[in-house]
């Protein structure tokens, strides 16, 4: 198992509980056998080019931060076959079900980092990224929380240093107090921009997007996601 796994700061780590039912015997047994290999170890030496951790050669690499189902990172993964795909969870039931979902689909185009995604943003090269997406995140919903919200002034100029020029920091919540808050910190970052010209840029998902399972919770109960496209200046 990674071992980044064992090195959680909690004043850094963004994520909740990091456990929820119990495993089932074939995801138990991935844990064992497919996640050592696909592994992200952020002990080891930083590598000069993304492109490395994926044999059979890509041509660009993303970044997925809190995926949650990885249903999203699944599809994209599959959609996009010259593209490599890091995803991040520090939950364990999270990690299950992609290792489940790459070892039906034989996806080898993903790499899997278990742990606060802030050890692997420190770890990985300036401008190695064309893209990264946050959905959905944990909207940690009470004020003296917001701390640990993902998205603030300090972690947006972490993702400004890995995406490269031109690209792009996607995020989608249903939470409009979120919406809100990243929208201010955005603004005001020297790094991006929004690329919105229309109400609809937002408010529809954006082309090639993949629903999750929580989005469609979130529709069941009432609440309207929001879709936002940042780009790297």
């Amino acid at each position: 198992m990674n071992s980044t796994s064992d090195h959680i700061d909690p004043k850094r780590a963004f994520f909740g509980r990091r456990k929820g039912h119990p495993l089932r015997a074939r995801q138990s047994a991935l844990f064992e056998t497919l996640l050592p290999k696909i592994a992200i170890d952020t002990e080891a030496p930083k590598t000069p080019d993304l492109k490395t951790l994926f044999p059979g050669g890509v041509e660009d690499a993303r970044l997925e931060i809190g995926f949650g189902g990885a249903e999203h990172l699944l599809a994209q993964a599959a959609a996009h076959p010259r593209t490599g795909f890091i995803g991040s969870d520090g939950f364990v039931n999270a990690i299950a079900k992609a290792l489940a979902g790459i070892d039906e689909q034989k996806l080898s185009t993903v790499r899997l980092h278990f742990g606060d995604a802030a050890h692997l943003i420190d770890w990985l090269p300036d401008g190695a990224l064309a893209r990264v997406d946050l959905l959905y995140p944990d909207p940690w919903p009470k004020k003296r929380h917001w701390k640990r919200r993902f998205v603030q002034d300090e972690s947006l100029k972490q993702i400004a240093r890995i995406v490269r020029p031109g690209g792009e920091f996607r995020f989608a919540t249903d939470i409009s107090n979120y919406a809100a808050w990243t929208l201010e910190r955005v603004l005001r970052s020297p790094d991006f921009i929004w690329t919105a010209e229309k109400a609809d840029d937002w408010r529809k998902p954006w082309p090639g997007f993949h629903g999750t399972r929580y989005e469609a919770k979130a529709k069941r109960e009432g609440r309207t996601p929001a879709y936002f496209i940042f780009r790297k200046k």
